[in-house]
């Protein structure tokens, strides 16, 4: 049985500002830039409370609280802090997966110091993060990453939860759909649709009904059902995918958007240059003035070998779905998936 941790830092990047401002600890503030299409990248405790959260646009959050106070991004030192985080992390175990900055699983079935249960492995992790950086993280503690991302978030903030192995039926029995993972607003409706509103619900559907109604996810969801998530901890977990995106001071139609394709690839290509990584896939975004988002994404059989070939990629991409040309977009972004390391051997063209 494994035993496995999933450490989430409380408003990690609003508590780190907090640190040097603890005299906005009890007002509503948010991290967000000044740019005027500006959305929300963390927002405090207090700011919740107004209804505000990430991705919020800053028009509407200062709708929504006039108030608000607005703290400026410091990326570099949120890497930084995160970093002493992951060193903590390591002094209990090896077997770390990084989710982002301010949340990682940690498999602690045989964690390095010898500590008696993987609760207590969660409770010295919590205690050295406050000690070392003056934040807070929330913990949950499960057989598996499915159940410890949820019992993280259960006693949010600051808070420990803890589900063993026979708890788990008890656990699950009423969870809400709406926490698991993959079940977004659509996949909820039509849960919904079909009476299905917790995981209960779904136990006494055989796994052929579930697929049938919601492909291969159907498969998924009935695991959960009874507990089971076998996915393991992958402490070097190779990045899935790299975006650049671009916000516009003011709505542009497609071929008004064409200036900004060529720098966003430039910007990939860098990243994958830098980490020693090339693509097989380019996905595209269009985000519309409505917020309404399109898009696309396409892989090819040989991996791209120049900026150049990301760049006829997403041409290609576009080609395919024929926008309205009066169509008008405030956000536009390329990103490059199915990543691999590096080889040092000449690629075949894209093209070939």
């Amino acid at each position: 049985m494994r035993k496995i941790i999933h450490v989430d830092m409380d408003a990690f990047y609003a508590s780190v500002a907090l640190r040097h401002h603890p005299e906005l600890k009890h007002l509503p503030v948010v991290i967000s830039s000044q740019h005027p299409r500006a959305v929300i990248a963390a927002a405090s405790y207090p700011a919740r409370k107004y209804g505000l959260r990430s991705a919020m646009p800053m028009s509407q959050a200062r709708k929504l609280c006039p108030e608000v106070i607005v703290i400026e991004p410091d990326f570099a030192l949120y890497k930084t802090i995160s970093a002493e985080i992951h060193q903590i992390f390591k002094r209990h175990t090896h077997l770390i997966e990084p989710l982002s900055l301010d949340e990682a699983y940690l498999d602690v079935t045989e964690n390095l110091q010898q500590l008696p249960s993987a609760t207590e492995v969660a409770e010295s992790i919590r205690a050295e993060i406050f000690q070392k950086t003056g934040l807070t993280a929330s913990a949950g503690v499960a057989p598996n990453k499915f159940l410890a991302k949820i019992a993280s978030d259960w006693n949010k903030p600051d808070g420990l939860c803890v589900i063993k192995p026979h708890q788990v039926q008890h656990f699950i029995q009423d969870l809400d759909l709406k926490k698991i993972p993959g079940v977004g607003k659509v996949t909820y409706e039509k849960l919904k649709l079909l009476q299905l509103t917790t995981l209960g619900d779904l136990q006494g559907l055989q796994e052929h009904i579930l697929i049938q109604h919601f492909g291969k996810y159907g498969q998924q969801l009935f695991l959960y059902a009874q507990g089971i998530d076998e996915r393991p901890v992958q402490s070097e977990r190779q990045r899935q995918q790299i975006s650049k995106e671009t916000t516009f001071d003011q709505d542009l139609t497609l071929i008004q958007c064409r200036p900004y394709w060529a720098p966003l690839c430039q910007n990939i290509w860098h990243s994958l240059e830098q980490k020693q990584l090339q693509a097989r896939g380019v996905s595209l975004k269009l985000k519309l003035k409505n917020f309404q988002t399109i898009q696309h994404s396409k892989s090819f059989k040989h991996v791209l070998n120049s900026v150049d070939a990301l760049y006829l990629a997403l041409e290609q991409l576009l080609n395919e779905l024929h926008v309205d040309e009066y169509a008008q977009f405030r956000l536009v972004g390329v990103g490059v998936y199915q990543l691999e390391v590096k080889q040092q051997q000449a690629q075949l063209d894209l093209w070939a």
